[in-house]
Protein backbone atom coordinates (compact mmCIF):
# COMPACT_ATOMS: atom_id res chain seq x y z
CA UNK A 1 0.00 0.00 0.00
CA UNK A 2 1.53 3.64 -1.05
CA UNK A 3 1.82 6.45 1.11
CA UNK A 4 -1.25 8.20 -0.80
CA UNK A 5 -3.51 5.41 -0.58
CA UNK A 6 -2.85 5.39 3.48
CA UNK A 7 -3.30 8.80 3.30
CA UNK A 8 -7.38 8.38 2.00
CA UNK A 9 -8.11 5.90 3.85
CA UNK A 10 -7.11 6.87 7.72
CA UNK A 11 -7.27 10.83 7.30
CA UNK A 12 -10.77 11.12 6.35
CA UNK A 13 -13.62 12.90 9.45
CA UNK A 14 -16.64 12.12 10.03
CA UNK A 15 -18.45 14.94 8.66
CA UNK A 16 -16.45 14.92 5.11
CA UNK A 17 -14.77 11.98 3.56
CA UNK A 18 -11.15 12.62 2.79
CA UNK A 19 -12.24 11.00 -0.60
CA UNK A 20 -14.44 13.52 -1.25
CA UNK A 21 -12.36 16.59 -0.43
CA UNK A 22 -10.84 18.39 -4.33
CA UNK A 23 -7.59 17.22 -5.22
CA UNK A 24 -8.17 13.57 -3.29
CA UNK A 25 -6.34 12.19 -6.38
CA UNK A 26 -3.23 13.88 -6.11
CA UNK A 27 -0.70 12.74 -3.76
CA UNK A 28 0.57 15.14 -0.75
CA UNK A 29 3.41 17.09 -3.00
CA UNK A 30 0.96 18.16 -5.52
CA UNK A 31 -1.67 19.29 -3.43
CA UNK A 32 -2.48 22.98 -3.02
CA UNK A 33 -1.82 23.88 0.56
CA UNK A 34 -5.63 24.09 1.84
CA UNK A 35 -6.37 20.73 0.49
CA UNK A 36 -3.34 19.50 2.13
CA UNK A 37 -5.24 20.96 5.42
CA UNK A 38 -8.01 19.96 4.86
CA UNK A 39 -6.89 16.03 4.32
CA UNK A 40 -5.67 16.40 7.53
CA UNK A 41 -9.42 17.49 9.20
CA UNK A 42 -8.75 20.97 9.51
CA UNK A 43 -11.78 22.77 8.55
CA UNK A 44 -11.17 26.56 8.94
CA UNK A 45 -8.98 26.77 6.22
CA UNK A 46 -9.16 31.69 6.67
CA UNK A 47 -5.70 33.58 7.03
CA UNK A 48 -7.41 35.10 9.74
CA UNK A 49 -9.01 32.38 11.48
CA UNK A 50 -12.83 32.02 12.21
CA UNK A 51 -12.92 34.87 14.61
CA UNK A 52 -12.13 37.44 11.34
CA UNK A 53 -15.02 35.85 9.95
CA UNK A 54 -17.47 36.34 12.41
CA UNK A 55 -15.99 40.27 12.86
CA UNK A 56 -16.97 40.96 8.91
CA UNK A 57 -20.12 38.92 8.72
CA UNK A 58 -20.88 41.31 11.77
CA UNK A 59 -20.99 44.43 9.21
CA UNK A 60 -23.00 42.69 6.70
CA UNK A 61 -26.80 42.68 7.09
CA UNK A 62 -27.43 39.12 5.79
CA UNK A 63 -31.25 38.20 7.19
CA UNK A 64 -33.81 38.74 4.54
CA UNK A 65 -30.67 39.41 1.41
CA UNK A 66 -29.99 37.66 -1.49
CA UNK A 67 -25.95 36.18 -0.59
CA UNK A 68 -23.71 34.91 -3.31
CA UNK A 69 -20.77 33.00 -2.01
CA UNK A 70 -17.74 32.71 -3.93
CA UNK A 71 -15.42 29.70 -3.26
CA UNK A 72 -17.44 28.12 -0.24
CA UNK A 73 -15.11 25.67 0.39
CA UNK A 74 -15.75 23.53 3.09
CA UNK A 75 -18.52 25.40 4.08
CA UNK A 76 -18.15 26.33 7.52
CA UNK A 77 -18.51 30.22 6.52
CA UNK A 78 -21.79 29.18 4.21
CA UNK A 79 -23.26 27.70 8.02
CA UNK A 80 -22.70 31.32 9.78
CA UNK A 81 -24.47 32.83 6.64
CA UNK A 82 -27.49 30.03 6.91
CA UNK A 83 -27.78 31.30 10.48
CA UNK A 84 -27.88 34.46 9.73
CA UNK A 85 -31.42 34.20 7.35
CA UNK A 86 -30.35 35.22 4.24
CA UNK A 87 -33.73 35.09 1.70
CA UNK A 88 -31.78 33.41 -1.06
CA UNK A 89 -28.21 31.43 -1.44
CA UNK A 90 -25.74 30.51 -3.87
CA UNK A 91 -22.57 29.51 -4.16
CA UNK A 92 -20.00 29.09 -7.01
CA UNK A 93 -16.99 27.43 -7.23
CA UNK A 94 -14.99 25.18 -9.59
CA UNK A 95 -14.49 22.15 -8.07
CA UNK A 96 -17.11 19.77 -8.35
CA UNK A 97 -16.09 18.22 -4.92
CA UNK A 98 -17.10 21.97 -3.11
CA UNK A 99 -20.33 22.05 -4.86
CA UNK A 100 -21.49 18.89 -3.59
CA UNK A 101 -20.47 19.69 -0.20
CA UNK A 102 -22.36 22.67 -0.20
CA UNK A 103 -25.71 22.04 -1.69
CA UNK A 104 -27.09 20.28 1.70
CA UNK A 105 -25.98 23.07 3.32
CA UNK A 106 -28.02 25.75 1.43
CA UNK A 107 -31.26 23.71 1.50
CA UNK A 108 -32.98 25.89 4.20
CA UNK A 109 -33.18 28.67 1.60
CA UNK A 110 -33.90 26.48 -1.26
CA UNK A 111 -30.20 27.76 -2.25
CA UNK A 112 -27.89 26.50 -5.03
CA UNK A 113 -24.70 26.27 -6.10
CA UNK A 114 -23.01 26.35 -8.95
CA UNK A 115 -20.14 25.00 -10.83
CA UNK A 116 -18.51 27.97 -12.18
CA UNK A 117 -15.66 30.28 -11.94
CA UNK A 118 -15.82 33.10 -10.06
CA UNK A 119 -14.67 35.80 -12.49
CA UNK A 120 -17.17 34.63 -14.65
CA UNK A 121 -20.24 32.69 -13.05
CA UNK A 122 -23.32 33.22 -15.32
CA UNK A 123 -25.41 34.69 -12.75
CA UNK A 124 -27.47 37.22 -13.88
CA UNK A 125 -26.96 41.10 -13.02
CA UNK A 126 -28.17 42.53 -9.70
CA UNK A 127 -28.92 39.62 -8.54
CA UNK A 128 -27.35 39.77 -5.23
CA UNK A 129 -27.42 41.99 -2.10
CA UNK A 130 -24.25 40.31 -0.35
CA UNK A 131 -21.17 38.82 -2.21
CA UNK A 132 -18.99 36.95 0.25
CA UNK A 133 -15.24 35.70 -0.92
CA UNK A 134 -12.52 34.42 1.23
CA UNK A 135 -8.91 33.34 0.63
CA UNK A 136 -9.39 32.94 -3.02
CA UNK A 137 -8.35 36.83 -4.28
CA UNK A 138 -5.17 35.86 -2.76
CA UNK A 139 -4.28 33.25 -5.05
CA UNK A 140 -5.01 35.46 -8.22
CA UNK A 141 -2.34 37.80 -10.29
CA UNK A 142 -3.51 41.18 -10.76
CA UNK A 143 -5.71 40.24 -13.50
CA UNK A 144 -7.23 37.59 -11.69
CA UNK A 145 -8.51 39.62 -8.76
CA UNK A 146 -10.01 42.80 -10.97
CA UNK A 147 -11.75 39.72 -12.94
CA UNK A 148 -13.14 38.57 -10.01
CA UNK A 149 -13.95 41.81 -8.27
CA UNK A 150 -15.32 42.90 -11.07
CA UNK A 151 -17.84 40.09 -10.98
CA UNK A 152 -18.92 40.91 -7.82
CA UNK A 153 -19.51 44.37 -8.72
CA UNK A 154 -21.62 43.21 -11.66
CA UNK A 155 -23.86 40.58 -9.57
CA UNK A 156 -24.59 43.54 -6.85
CA UNK A 157 -27.19 45.72 -6.80
CA UNK A 158 -26.32 48.91 -6.54
CA UNK A 159 -25.80 49.91 -2.75
CA UNK A 160 -24.78 46.27 -2.37
CA UNK A 161 -22.19 44.44 0.20
CA UNK A 162 -19.03 42.89 -1.08
CA UNK A 163 -17.09 40.95 2.15
CA UNK A 164 -14.02 39.47 1.56
CA UNK A 165 -11.24 37.92 3.68
CA UNK A 166 -8.10 37.27 2.46
CA UNK A 167 -3.92 36.96 3.24
CA UNK A 168 -2.06 40.47 4.12
CA UNK A 169 0.91 41.74 4.02
CA UNK A 170 2.66 44.40 7.08
CA UNK A 171 3.20 46.96 7.05
CA UNK A 172 1.93 48.61 4.36
CA UNK A 173 5.19 50.46 3.62
CA UNK A 174 6.87 47.13 3.05
CA UNK A 175 9.90 46.95 0.51
CA UNK A 176 9.14 45.26 -2.90
CA UNK A 177 12.11 43.17 -2.60
CA UNK A 178 10.37 41.75 0.78
CA UNK A 179 7.48 41.27 -0.76
CA UNK A 180 8.59 39.38 -3.97
CA UNK A 181 10.48 36.99 -1.38
CA UNK A 182 7.91 36.41 0.41
CA UNK A 183 5.57 35.19 -2.45
CA UNK A 184 8.23 32.88 -4.39
CA UNK A 185 8.44 31.34 -0.76
CA UNK A 186 4.68 30.78 -0.32
CA UNK A 187 4.05 29.74 -3.86
CA UNK A 188 6.88 27.33 -3.20
CA UNK A 189 5.26 25.70 0.10
CA UNK A 190 1.65 26.30 -0.72
CA UNK A 191 1.76 25.14 -4.40
CA UNK A 192 -0.48 27.96 -5.47
CA UNK A 193 1.21 31.29 -6.84
CA UNK A 194 -0.24 33.36 -4.08
CA UNK A 195 -0.02 37.61 -3.92
CA UNK A 196 -1.08 38.77 -0.75
CA UNK A 197 -1.36 42.23 -0.63
CA UNK A 198 -0.77 45.35 2.06
CA UNK A 199 -4.05 46.78 3.76
CA UNK A 200 -3.77 49.77 1.67
CA UNK A 201 -3.07 47.66 -1.78
CA UNK A 202 -6.25 46.14 -1.00
CA UNK A 203 -7.90 49.00 -0.52
CA UNK A 204 -6.86 50.69 -3.44
CA UNK A 205 -7.94 47.67 -5.38
CA UNK A 206 -11.63 47.79 -4.03
CA UNK A 207 -11.93 51.45 -4.47
CA UNK A 208 -10.71 51.44 -8.21
CA UNK A 209 -13.13 48.66 -8.77
CA UNK A 210 -16.40 50.63 -7.80
CA UNK A 211 -16.56 49.85 -4.12
CA UNK A 212 -16.08 52.04 -1.05
CA UNK A 213 -15.20 50.63 1.85
CA UNK A 214 -16.89 50.30 4.76
CA UNK A 215 -14.96 48.76 7.29
CA UNK A 216 -11.93 46.85 7.34
CA UNK A 217 -10.31 44.44 10.05
CA UNK A 218 -7.18 42.07 10.68
CA UNK A 219 -5.91 39.23 12.72
CA UNK A 220 -2.71 37.57 12.55
CA UNK A 221 -1.77 34.91 10.20
CA UNK A 222 -1.78 31.75 12.81
CA UNK A 223 -3.07 29.26 10.62
CA UNK A 224 -0.95 26.64 11.82
CA UNK A 225 -0.49 28.01 15.73
CA UNK A 226 -2.00 26.08 18.18
CA UNK A 227 -3.97 28.41 20.21
CA UNK A 228 -5.76 29.59 16.35
CA UNK A 229 -6.06 25.86 15.85
CA UNK A 230 -8.13 25.47 19.30
CA UNK A 231 -10.42 28.34 18.77
CA UNK A 232 -11.43 26.96 15.31
CA UNK A 233 -10.95 23.47 15.47
CA UNK A 234 -11.66 22.62 18.81
CA UNK A 235 -9.92 20.01 21.26
CA UNK A 236 -11.34 17.12 19.21
CA UNK A 237 -10.45 18.88 15.72
CA UNK A 238 -7.07 19.66 16.98
CA UNK A 239 -6.59 16.45 18.50
CA UNK A 240 -7.95 14.73 15.35
CA UNK A 241 -5.26 17.00 13.15
CA UNK A 242 -2.29 16.08 15.18
CA UNK A 243 -3.03 12.40 15.00
CA UNK A 244 -2.99 13.03 11.70
CA UNK A 245 -0.10 15.03 11.36
CA UNK A 246 1.94 12.16 13.47
CA UNK A 247 0.28 9.22 11.23
CA UNK A 248 1.32 10.45 7.55
CA UNK A 249 4.59 11.34 6.67
CA UNK A 250 4.00 12.86 3.34
CA UNK A 251 1.29 15.24 4.63
CA UNK A 252 3.25 16.37 7.06
CA UNK A 253 6.56 16.94 5.25
CA UNK A 254 4.18 19.59 3.74
CA UNK A 255 2.93 20.99 6.52
CA UNK A 256 6.51 21.48 7.69
CA UNK A 257 7.64 23.25 4.33
CA UNK A 258 4.32 25.65 5.34
CA UNK A 259 4.98 26.04 8.72
CA UNK A 260 8.60 27.32 8.11
CA UNK A 261 7.40 29.53 5.52
CA UNK A 262 5.06 31.02 8.16
CA UNK A 263 7.13 31.40 11.00
CA UNK A 264 10.00 32.96 8.94
CA UNK A 265 7.47 35.79 7.63
CA UNK A 266 5.13 35.64 10.63
CA UNK A 267 5.24 39.59 11.62
CA UNK A 268 5.03 40.24 8.34
CA UNK A 269 1.96 38.25 6.79
CA UNK A 270 -1.37 38.76 8.51
CA UNK A 271 -5.14 37.94 7.82
CA UNK A 272 -6.91 40.98 6.36
CA UNK A 273 -11.22 41.48 5.62
CA UNK A 274 -12.73 44.46 4.01
CA UNK A 275 -16.70 45.57 3.52
CA UNK A 276 -17.39 47.26 0.71
CA UNK A 277 -19.98 49.21 -0.56
CA UNK A 278 -20.67 48.80 -4.86
CA UNK A 279 -21.27 52.60 -6.24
Amino acid sequence: MNEHTKTERAVGTSDIPSASLPQADRDAEHMQGHWVLAQLGKRVLRPGGERLTKRMLAQVAIAGRRVVEFAPGLGRTTRLIMEAGPSAYTGVDRDAQVVDIIRPLAAPVNGICVLADAAQTGLPDASADVVIGEAMLTMQSERGKRAIIGEAHRLLAPGGLYAIHEMGLAPDGLDESVKDAIRKDLARAIKVNARPLTEAEWRELLESAGFDVLWSGSEPMALLKMRRNLADEGVAGVLRIMRNVLTHRDLRARVMQMRHVFNTYGDKLTGVAFVARRR
